[in-house]
């Protein structure tokens, strides 16, 4: 794993880079708001990424790099991680066609920006639908998700009490046992993300093939 300090609008980022050997893609993650890319979820997905020959980058916001724990405002992190995929696209993942995600607030982060990041398709784990307790206010972040044009995997637990969002033709949402944490299984969270890389990676060569 090689570290890399990353200058952003916020401050300084890392990028926590798992190089696959003769890599087809990238795949970028960010943290959730409290915890960082140690996360048992994103080390799960990690290991998952670099075995199907993904390069992985957990990407740690400026917030958490300067030891806070209350994250920025979305304004700040959004900028800071276009900041660090455009620095990595440019250098480290060059030439990769890349998957954006991460856990809770990364998954919004990674859905906000991914037609500006030029993400192929975005990855959230725990997407935070809307407030613990809050399902009937009707306030929903179930915009963000739909606002992703490229294919998308939630994958999220039954008892998460922060909602379960919603299928749809691009977006498949796998239930796994647990709740936000997504600790409950990983091995469950593991193959849905397996299964997924695979189902691109068909749809890719299938694509690319002459017809």
């Amino acid at each position: 794993m090689t570290v890399l300090e990353i200058d952003t609008p916020p401050g300084p980022a890392r990028a926590h880079l798992h190089a696959a050997d003769d890599p087809m893609g990238a795949l970028v993650l960010g943290h959730g708001a409290g915890g960082g890319v140690e996360a048992a979820d994103l080390v799960a997905v990690t290991d998952v990424g670099v075995s199907a020959g993904f390069s992985v980058a957990l990407v740690e916001q400026p917030y958490r790099v300067a030891g806070r724990r209350s994250p920025a405002p979305a304004g700040q992190l959004d900028a800071a991680w276009t900041a660090v995929v455009s620095r990595l696209r440019g250098d480290e993942l060059s030439g990769l066609p890349m998957i954006a995600g991460g856990r809770s607030a990364g998954a919004r982060v990674a859905c906000r920006t991914a037609a500006e990041t030029g993400a192929v398709a975005v990855l959230c784990l725990a997407f935070p639908l809307h407030a613990p307790g809050r399902a009937a206010t009707g306030k929903t972040r179930q915009p963000e998700l739909d606002a992703v044009a490229v294919p998308c995997l939630v994958v999220q637990g039954r008892s998460d009490p922060f909602g379960m969002p919603r299928a749809s033709s691009t977006r498949t949402v796998v239930e796994v046992e647990g709740n936000h944490s997504l600790k409950t299984d990983l091995d469950a969270v593991a193959a849905a993300v397996r299964e997924w890389l695979a189902g691109l990676r068909t749809s890719a060569a299938a694509a690319r093939s002459p017809r």
